[in-house]
């Protein structure tokens, strides 16, 4: 560990860090009870935010009026309170722990997307149980995860080493090379595009009818490597009855040779998924931050 990291200025992240290890340890009920009220707390004390998911959902849902809006909202935050213990319990906590809350569904899907031996994209989304959604894969298969360094250097030290104790390997997501190689390698690729990542190697497709800059790389790689591209989402289940990941059949004719349309239909999966679950997708996100020209700014 580095020097740096013991500082004085890195103390209250590491008191952080502590408190959060003790409750994760926490029955998985009782956790997710905690975490709906931090979500609750975190609605009231994050008007910025709140006010960027307010304008997704308007944008994204406009057949609800303002209580079913408001109501899917506040659901939202919670989504996000208990997205954040899961994400410590995948850090933290040991496979015996957590395998029997965890139920993945088309695994066969990617055990024969690996047999074709030129690696496999996993097709992910920010749902606020990603990260526990992929602990649970990594109980099943190697995985290698495409992630966005943070930057604070605490924050990076815990979420690299805790990846790369279960996932083999973490690539940043500029780490194109190192993404070919993995896949060279036929290892299983986790891969998330659909946050705005601004115009460089972007296009303007539709995400729920709004044009929204989304990141072309998945159909460029699944091109220069021929890998086969398996959508996988995780979605955590009522009533604290655990989480089902859900790998869908590798698709088919992809890449297509169209970009635009790959990367439109893309969007259009991952839009399914959030409609089956609206209120785990992080709407926290400047999902329509950059737009085409002449268009207004909408944040």
């Amino acid at each position: 560990m580095k020097l740096i990291l013991l500082k004085p200025r890195y103390w209250p992240l590491w008191a952080g860090m502590g408190i959060f290890w003790c409750l994760v340890h926490l029955p998985h009920k009782w956790k997710l009870g905690l975490g709906r009220q931090i979500g609750r707390i975190a609605y009231r004390l994050a008007p910025r935010r709140r006010n960027i998911a307010d304008i997704n959902l308007k944008l994204c849902f406009p057949e609800l009026n303002d209580n079913q809006r408001n109501q899917l909202l506040r659901q939202h935050f919670e989504s996000l309170g208990m997205g954040l213990l899961e994400m410590f319990s995948a850090w933290w906590l040991p496979d015996a722990r957590l395998k029997l809350l965890g139920n993945i569904q088309g695994l066969e899907h990617l055990d024969a997307a690996l047999k074709r031996g030129k690696g496999v994209i996993l097709l992910s989304a920010h749902f606020t149980s990603l990260e526990i959604g992929t602990r649970f894969l990594t109980m099943h298969t190697t995985i290698h995860a495409i992630y966005r360094p943070h930057e604070n250097p605490l924050v990076e030290h815990f979420m690299k080493k805790s990846r790369e104790s279960r996932a083999e390997k973490a690539i940043p997501r500029d780490a194109i090379r190192e993404m070919l190689r993995s896949l060279k390698q036929n290892k299983a690729l986790w891969f998330a595009t659909d946050q705005n990542f601004g115009h460089k190697y972007s296009a303007f497709v539709d995400f729920f009818g709004i044009p929204a800059a989304t990141n072309t790389a998945t159909s460029r790689i699944a091109q220069i490597s021929g890998a086969a591209v398996v959508p996988c989402f995780t979605q955590r289940l009522e009533n604290n009855q655990g989480y089902q990941v859900i790998l869908q059949p590798a698709l088919e004719n992809f890449p297509s040779g169209n970009i635009l349309q790959d990367t439109l239909r893309m969007n259009q999966l991952i839009e399914a998924q959030v409609r089956k679950a609206p209120e785990q997708y992080l709407w926290v996100h400047r999902r329509f931050k950059d737009r085409p020209e002449a268009e207004e700014r909408i944040y």
